[in-house]
């Protein structure tokens, strides 16, 4: 999880994805649209598949009902 950070000085503080420009809500929305991972990858070569997992682990610990 240490992939997962907010900065108020980054993307107005939203979850990102290593200080990047690159928010977990944009790749969130990218695979829900159907963007397959090659894709997300080829579209930002500074990323990496334990990126896009770490997204998706963050978002599940959202929703996860037991804290």
């Amino acid at each position: 999880m240490d992939r997962i950070t907010a900065n108020p000085d980054v993307m107005v503080g939203k979850p990102t994805i290593r200080g990047m420009r690159i928010t977990v809500e944009q790749l969130l929305k990218a695979l829900a649209n159907g963007i397959t991972t090659d894709q997300l990858l080829d579209d930002y070569p500074e990323l990496e598949k334990e990126d896009i997992r770490a997204a998706l682990l963050y978002a599940s610990q959202l929703v996860d009902e037991d804290p």
